[in-house]
């Protein structure tokens, strides 16, 4: 072995917390909160537990800012559909944009957010807690949305504003189960088509 080969293998890596962060939200996101271990995380981001403690907090403040990078970025859009010009139309975007993101084969199948609920254990309750607070935070966004599209005209006068909103975060979340279960997106965009054939009319 040569000295050269020998520095350069002695030479420490450059530890870039956002590339690292990064490859925690993919294993999260693949595997939920309570399915990624610690050993698989500092494996993974090329790290040692004191290092990933330094720079993350535990595994519960990292899986938190895997999260809020993940509701910023990859996940974004479901925020922008409630900006469409009717209700319906947002249904439509939510649905159809769900649909292609959930089965999108660039990154890990579903929704992180449905993925990291999955979990049982004591270990876990301050994720699920926060996932709950996440996924009503979302629905009351919608709700809004439908009650001015309620006092517009947009939706009959006994529509539920509330249970519309309901009605689609849970066939969200049935579709991201549905697209990790090797769903296709022309399956998923099928149950799509078939909510908004009930989607009520003004």
């Amino acid at each position: 072995m040569t000295t050269e080969t020998k520095k350069a293998r002695g030479r420490p890596r450059v530890f870039d917390p956002d590339e690292a962060l990064d490859k925690a939200l993919q294993i999260f996101w693949n595997r939920g909160y309570e399915g990624t271990s610690l050993a698989e995380l500092t494996e993974t981001l090329g790290v040692n537990k004191p290092s990933l403690y330094a720079a993350f907090g535990n595994k519960e403040e990292l899986f938190m800012k895997a999260l809020s990078k993940y509701t910023t970025g990859p996940v974004a859009f479901v925020r922008d559909v409630v900006n469409e010009p009717t209700a319906r139309a947002v249904a439509q975007r939510f649905l159809y944009e769900a649909a292609e993101f959930l089965t999108q084969p660039s990154h890990p199948k579903g929704c992180m957010v449905v993925q990291g609920a999955l979990s049982g254990g004591e270990s876990a309750e301050m994720v699920k807690k926060v996932l709950i607070q996440y996924r009503a935070a979302y629905e009351k966004l919608l709700t809004k949305r439908f009650e001015q599209a309620k006092s517009d005209g947009d939706l009959p006068s006994d529509a539920s504003p509330q249970a519309l909103a309901k009605y689609l975060a849970t066939l969200h979340q049935g579709m991201s189960v549905q697209a990790t279960s090797g769903a296709s997106k022309e399956e998923l965009l099928s149950i799509a088509d078939l909510a908004l054939d009930a989607w009520p009319k003004a």
